[in-house]
């Protein structure tokens, strides 16, 4: 599904017109109208084009990365820094002054991190000789320790082992019957993936708590949660949001 597509599937999902969506963004009828067409050729240039894009999925209440990640990857003509783009998706702060570092402040670096690593090794080496030698010289410590255990000593460790066990979420996705645009978070709303998925590709993620993923094609993924196949999530074209818990 091409970006002007999920434009046009999130504009028609959240029930507005054309005229709707450009009172709330003041962008032009005619602008989003040849955007929804894959057109993106008045928008002023690339920086213009990612901006409109940005204002559009906020309006729609998508997350502007999914429709960024998909302007990119079909419209964009240069290569852009991974930095340009955390940047641009508001993971990190654009640098005042790009930093310069001297060849001497490498050396002093590179010198530290070998001074380091070196006291790491010898520290740890130390360590696991200072262990074996208390062990060899208190034995009768550990055999007392075993044999003067209680009874209500053992339910008591085994329960609180029990207890910080906690049951992991798998979800598998597979796009099955064609591409679909995924973006996956976890329950504190943290972005674990945003992507598409080609027809034939799969992905697997796990997570110790519940797993939300807006699918842009819902009618074309399988999904398996911990080895259980999710029914049918929707039509073909569909944008839907679904929740996998461990159970």
């Amino acid at each position: 599904m091409s970006l002007g597509s999920l434009l046009k599937q999130a504009r028609t999902g959240a029930g507005l017109s054309l005229d709707d969506l450009a009172a709330r963004t003041s962008i032009r009828v005619e602008l989003i109208r040849d955007f929804e067409s894959d057109d993106f050729s008045k928008s002023g240039g690339e920086t213009y084009a990612r901006g409109h894009v940005r204002i559009l999925a906020n309006a729609l209440g998508v997350a502007p990365s999914i429709f960024l990640d998909a302007y990119g990857e079909e419209h964009s003509v240069t290569k852009r820094a991974m930095s340009e783009m955390l940047i641009e998706n508001n993971v990190m702060i654009a640098p005042s002054e790009k930093p310069r570092v001297s060849l001497k402040t490498l050396s002093i670096i590179s010198a530290s991190a070998v001074f380091v690593i070196v006291a790491g090794q010898i520290i740890v080496t130390n360590f696991h000789s200072t262990q074996t030698v208390t062990a060899k010289a208190k034995p009768s410590v550990s055999v007392s320790a075993s044999a003067s255990a209680t009874p209500s000593s053992i339910p008591s460790s085994s329960g609180s082992a029990s207890t910080t066990t906690t049951a992991a979420v798998n979800v598998s996705v597979t796009a099955s019957r064609g591409k679909s645009w995924i973006f996956v978070t976890d329950s504190l709303g943290g972005k674990i993936f945003s992507g598409q998925l080609s027809q034939g590709q799969n992905q697997l993620f796990s997570n110790e708590n519940p797993i939300t993923i807006r699918f842009g094609n819902a009618g074309a993924v399988d999904v398996t949660v911990n080895g259980a196949v999710i029914p049918s999530l929707g039509a073909n074209g569909e944008v839907i949001d679904r929740t996998f818990g461990a159970n």
